[in-house]
């Protein structure tokens, strides 16, 4: 006996996460260093941030590159897998804006 696999299910699972959906709005505009995602005005511990990022990292949505400089520097960006997602943090936006949100609420 086969289990049914739910894709709504499977991906609500992986994206139903608040800070996994805000790293995926702030990475939409390119990589982006892990102070650049710390500041994006959310509040976001640094622990839980390397904690979605690592996370995030091992399901494929995201890559990390380290470079070899001095300080180093290391970026994180959108995978192609993470890229497919962003319809769904726009929609996630567009119903927030319409349905949520009261005039004079600055978003993002």
């Amino acid at each position: 006996m086969s289990e049914i696999v739910c894709p709504v299910a499977t991906a609500a699972q992986l994206l139903c996460n608040k800070w996994t959906l805000i790293i995926l709005r702030d990475l939409a505009d390119g990589p982006r260093r892990f102070k650049d995602l710390q500041q994006s005005g959310e509040g976001i511990s640094p622990s839980m941030l390397i904690s979605r990022l690592r996370g995030l990292e091992e399901q494929g949505i995201i890559t990390r590159a380290s470079f070899n400089e001095i300080p180093p520097r290391v970026e994180y960006s959108l995978t192609d897998k993470g890229c497919a997602a962003l319809p769904v943090v726009e929609a996630l936006r567009s119903y927030g804006s319409e349905w949520l949100l009261t005039e004079g609420v600055e978003t993002h």
